[in-house]
């Protein structure tokens, strides 16, 4: 063991891991250690970049000794178990006042358990959301660390150091205690699913029902790239759309099975949104399309039995133009929708979510970097607390300009018999909240009428509930709690 001595570490050396590690060496005043379970990947590492100085270690314990007090570690394996193993080691090892952070995609109920067992030892467990991919990792991620105030002392300026810059700030923020930082991170993961879907959506509108071949669309997304629905989805998107198969000719996009895969935040966004009571439609629908992408003895046997569907809608030149003030609507809804679920697990958690600063940090390194972002974070910086982004200013114009449009697309689809769940769930919920009265008052009678579960009224104060199987009068009551 050599006697220099790491300010920071690095458990876990797959690819993330590894970015991880070699941008924290490239940084000014950083020295890195680095473990993982097997030799081979480590010495991999430090083979392919001598430049990095890395102190490697072969053991734990070594790992352990390398590192400079207060100790600082980064776990970079995989969520689950694996992740539970390893702050184990660690916190046999490790004293007082040390940190251990976790960088991988926990789920948050997870960190806050894990920041409780350890809280007690005296060591800091900061539960981190890293995005941007295996680019970001290496080059400048958007970084969403929980954790205590006092920890972030120790690890903000290191973490600073590593992340996206945009417009001069760096992509990261103390988010806010135990679970926040994974909480966040799985929240910008669903808004990820659903943006992208939509994305998805659009692409299948020009190509279906506007004729536009993949090459063609993808000149229209890049032309849409530089304009108000700049964003790192859809430079990708124009890329992959331009690329074609070497070994057919065809287009790439033709030749790649359509059944989307998923890795669960998605899901686990949805979950905890129903657990809040916060409507997440857009992200749900954006979950669900993946999954019926991917169940191909239903879509084949669906298939078998429909020999006519709807012929496609004729549509003239302006169809594109329609279709971008769709998607821009509709990512307006699911940003939103994502930004309440914030809103309420800040809540229900007893977190102090900074909205505007979690803008800020999305506006670089992050798979959802936007231009759009600005404008979160001018209309938190306006008004931080606003019922829902939909009534800022600048994206209340924005859904009423593009209204008109996206209600001819939704419907254009509908009658096209082209899927476009992300579009419509997303006009739908705008619909329920501009209604000025919804059809909820029909489902709390029928909830009445089979269960007792009560209701409330619009003329006076209290709750109440008619004796539907009696004389039907009305009686004041207690509110149901089923």
């Amino acid at each position: 063991m050599s006697d220099q001595k790491a300010n920071i570490g690095v458990v876990g050396l797959a690819v993330m891991g590894s970015n991880l590690a070699r941008n924290l060496a490239s940084r000014e005043g950083n020295t890195v250690a680095v473990y993982n379970r097997t030799w081979a990947r480590t010495e991999e590492l430090i083979t392919e970049h001598p430049e990095a100085g890395f102190i490697a270690s072969e053991s734990i314990d070594d790992f352990v000794a390398s590192l400079a007090t207060p100790r600082t570690a980064i776990i970079m394996v995989q969520a689950g178990k694996g992740t539970d193993a390893v702050i184990s080691q660690l916190v046999e090892r490790f004293e007082p006042g040390d940190i251990i952070m976790d960088g991988g995609n926990a789920n948050f109920h997870d960190t806050i358990r894990r920041e409780k067992e350890i809280s007690p030892t005296g060591i800091h467990f900061v539960g981190t959301g890293i995005s941007g991919g295996e680019e970001g990792a290496l080059n400048g991620p958007s970084i969403m660390p929980g954790g205590s105030v006092e920890s972030y002392k120790t690890l903000g300026p290191i973490l600073a150091s590593i992340a996206a810059v945009a417009e001069g700030e760096p992509c990261v923020t103390h988010v806010g205690t135990d679970g926040a930082g994974h909480f966040v991170k799985m929240i910008h993961n669903g808004i990820e699913y659903a943006d992208m879907q939509l994305i998805a959506e659009a692409y299948d509108l020009l190509r279906r029902v506007g004729g536009l071949e993949p090459s063609a669309i993808a000149d229209v997304f890049t032309e849409w790239n530089k304009g108000y629905l700049e964003s790192y989805l859809i430079e990708i998107t124009a890329e992959v759309l331009k690329q074609t198969d070497a070994a057919t000719g065809k287009p790439f996009v033709d030749i790649v099975l359509d059944e989307a895969g998923s890795k669960g935040t998605g899901v686990w966004t949805v979950q905890n949104a129903l657990d809040l009571g916060v409507p997440v439609g857009g992200i749900a629908e954006a979950v669900f399309a993946r999954a019926v992408s991917s169940k191909p003895a239903q879509r084949a046997a669906v298939q078998s039995v429909v020999t006519d569907r709807p012929e496609v809608q004729g549509v003239d030149a302006s169809f594109a133009d329609d279709v971008s003030k769709a998607l821009y609507a509709s990512k307006v809804v699911a940003y939103a929708q994502g930004f309440d679920a914030i809103i309420a697990g800040a809540e229900k958690y007893g977190w102090q979510i900074d909205k505007g600063n979690i803008a800020k940090i999305w506006r670089g390194g992050c798979i959802i970097r936007a231009q759009f972002l600005n404008r979160i974070v001018d209309a938190y910086a306006e008004n931080a607390n606003i019922a829902t982004l939909l009534e800022a200013p600048y994206f209340a114009k924005a859904v009423a300009e593009g209204e008109a449009a996206w209600r001819r697309v939704v419907s254009t689809a509908a009658l096209s018999g082209v899927p476009v769940p992300g579009f419509s769930s997303a006009l739908s919920y705008f619909d329920s909240l501009a209604q000025k009265r919804l059809p909820a008052a029909l489902v709390q009678g029928q909830r009445d009428f089979f269960g007792a579960h009560t209701y409330k009224r619009v003329d006076k104060p209290g709750v109440f509930h008619t004796l539907w199987s009696g004389d039907r009068t009305e009686i004041e009551t207690e509110p149901s709690t089923h």
